[in-house]
């Protein structure tokens, strides 16, 4: 720990997803004159992941690193709730702010709770339905003890009123992932320098230019060998069409090279690289032909930026990235992915446009509600 100056907000990162979310939501504070301290679990495991990502992000280095590391969801839910108690003791804040579904985000927000703090939820509402997914459980937890829920789009609104949660308490902002999207488009890393730096000839991997982008980490595809040899075998016939990019999860290669299944890389036009920094992830999918993926965040990124999605997944907590965006739902069939593999190839990209507020001012939106909720006079407000 570096600081224990009492604040008005705490603020919880726990693992990647966290950290594009959080950057737009500091900044906007800070400008309206609320202090806040960033706390950080440490439940990704990657310790030169994160540094990247608070580099790459423009995001102040986290002022307490609770270090809890990778574990079964019980264990790494209660070990991130001891340590972060004590955290609450010493800063004494008014609220505590937590973002998307991880494992930190319900334990930090249930500390708060029981003992009497308000709990602030960015990316309130979203549902897939399918509580076999760790992540449903996170969401829907989270937003029965929170006291602001902050939303990025009309059905997480009607998903909380479903569960009887005071429309009072709930506020339509718009997306901070986009904030930082839209904030980073111009640094992004050209998709050809990342093949370069993983040593792969860009013009000999895709002489026209034309790429696509594959992540597949989600328990569902990759646990199940039979399930991930379908995929990985369709999505290698893709790759003799389309060449992709693939930067490859932890947890994914395991599962391959456990299974036998690693050989489908090397057969086909897959570039494999490590898992990508923020800045080289965003140049990925902005000139991708189309987006392979089973990511949540993805779904949304690639929907702003207009690209193609094709996401191996049967439900989605982002249906709006469907009812407006550029995503189609798969699961993972291979006839319904060669399909929509097929449509984007032949028809280009599924007409789609950016919901609303989804427009790089959803971090000000949420600091402008939080210095009311606070008694805070705001400042003046960013205009452009």
């Amino acid at each position: 720990m570096t600081s224990h100056q009492q604040c008005d907000i705490v603020c919880v990162v726990g693992a990647r997803p966290n950290f594009m979310k959080i950057g737009p939501v500091m900044r906007a504070l800070a400008n309206a004159g609320i202090t806040a301290q960033l706390v950080h679990t440490g439940q990704h495991y990657d310790p030169a992941m994160n540094e990247r990502f608070f580099t790459d992000l423009n995001i102040p280095y986290p002022d307490i690193n609770l270090e809890v590391g990778s574990s079964s969801h019980a264990v790494q839910t209660a070990e991130v709730m001891s340590r972060f108690e004590p955290v609450l003791d010493a800063l004494n804040p008014r609220a505590v702010l937590v973002v998307g579904d991880v494992n930190s985000t319900i334990a930090c927000a249930l500390v708060a709770a029981k003992k009497g703090i308000g709990v602030i939820h960015v990316e309130a509402g979203l549902r897939s339905y399918d509580r076999r997914m760790p992540e449903e459980i996170n969401r829907v937890l989270t937003d029965q003890i929170s006291d602001l829920l902050f939303t990025t789009e009309g059905h997480a609104i009607d998903n909380l009123a479903r569960e009887g949660i005071d429309r009072e308490r709930v506020h339509f902002v718009g997306n901070v992932m986009i904030d930082t999207q839209l904030h980073n488009l111009e640094r992004a890393v050209p998709w050809d320098a990342s093949l370069q730096s993983a040593g792969i000839d860009p013009a000999r991997f895709a002489p026209e230019g034309a790429y696509g982008v594959l992540t597949l980490h989600r328990p569902s595809n990759v646990d199940d060998p039979a399930i991930l040899e379908r995929l990985i075998a369709t999505l290698a016939t893709i790759a003799r069409e389309l060449p992709l990019v693939f930067p490859l999860h932890p947890r994914t290669r395991d599962r391959l090279q456990a299974s036998g299944l690693d050989h489908h890389l090397s057969e086909a036009p897959i570039a494999v690289l490590p898992p990508a920094g923020y800045l080289e992830m965003l140049g990925l999918m902005k000139d991708a032909r189309v987006v392979l993926t089973d990511s949540g965040g993805m779904q949304e990124e690639t929907t702003a930026l207009g690209v193609p999605c094709i996401t191996l997944r049967e439900n989605t907590e982002r249906p709006i990235t469907i009812d407006e965006g550029t995503n189609v739902l798969v699961g993972h069939d291979p006839k319904r992915l060669q399909a929509a593999f097929r449509d984007v190839m032949d028809h280009g990209s599924k007409q789609g446009r950016a919901p609303q507020y989804w427009d790089g001012r959803a971090g000000e939106r949420i600091a402008s509600v939080i210095a009311q909720w606070l008694g805070h006079e705001p400042r003046a407000r960013a205009t452009g």
